[in-house]
């Protein structure tokens, strides 16, 4: 697997072969989907990676706002793809499942967005507070951000759990804050505001009026039926045991079970909202 360089890419072989653990047919289909279109674009980008990039500069100073779609889905490297659709594929079998598919890729899109938005924010506060216009160059790409903000909505529905941070166990609730300060001391290249921007989206939607706009947006569009209160899944995580089937690379979920009566009221309101 090559890439314009001519070099094998170590990352993206590696990324397809826990993608192959895991299985297509246990990936949800709107998760496939954002890590085939990473992957293709990573193969094929629309653009050179200057030209993606979403910054002060380009996005409102030049008003290139196609930047904002372009740049979530490009990436440095090989690698920079690799952690990031690793995470994503985590993710997104967790989320999806819960928000249904229609509803994630409606996230995943609104997101993707914003968080261009908010960054571009962050970094022009920084210009004027720190009184240092080369914050208004900084040119950054990839998925990280969204992933931030995927975090923050995945421990709301999830309250509770433990995350590992550098070997420390810190509770899910802190534990982007504490991944974000942790990432760009290790790695110093990376945005720190890319990524403070997607924990702010993700806080806007499950504290703030995020939600509710997304909502308000959508209408009366059955397909994009509301689901602001799944059902709880902490208990999956609590050693919770169903039965013993288990899915591979240790993503399992509990079989759905719904009575005839759950049915039967599932498909009248299908209707109502029509």
């Amino acid at each position: 697997m090559q890439r314009r360089q001519g070099r094998v890419n170590a990352g993206l072989l590696l990324l397809l072969y826990q993608i192959s653990q895991v299985g297509l047919q246990n990936i949800p289909s709107v998760t496939l989907g954002v890590l085939a279109l990473n992957i293709f674009l990573f193969l094929n980008p629309v653009r050179p990676l200057p030209e993606v990039c979403i910054s002060v500069n380009e996005g409102f100073y030049r008003r290139n706002w196609q930047r904002l779609l372009l740049s979530p889905f490009h990436h440095a490297d090989d690698w920079h793809l690799y952690y990031n659709m690793v995470s994503m594929l985590w993710k997104g079998i967790m989320l999806e499942k819960k928000l249904k598919s229609v509803w994630f890729a409606y996230i995943i899109a609104v997101f993707s967005v914003l968080i261009g938005v908010v960054y571009m924010v962050l970094e022009f506060m920084l210009v004027k507070i720190l009184d240092d216009p080369s914050y208004e160059m900084n040119c950054a790409v990839g998925f990280s951000g969204v992933l931030f903000a995927l975090k923050v909505l995945n421990n709301h529905y999830n309250p509770g759990r433990v995350s590992s941070v550098l070997g420390f166990q810190i509770s899910s609730k802190y534990a982007c804050w504490v991944e974000l300060v942790a990432i760009h001391l290790i790695s110093p290249g990376t945005s720190f505001a890319g990524h403070l921007a997607g924990i702010l989206v993700g806080l806007m939607y499950t504290m703030g009026p995020l939600k509710k706009i997304m909502k308000a947006c959508a209408g009366g569009i059955s397909s994009f039926a509301d689901p602001a209160r799944p059902r709880d899944y902490s208990s999956d995580f609590g050693g919770a045991t169903y039965n013993n089937e288990r899915r591979p690379y240790g993503f399992w979920f509990p079989p759905e079970q719904h009575s005839e009566e759950d049915i039967r009221r599932q498909r009248l309101r299908r209707f109502e909202r029509r």
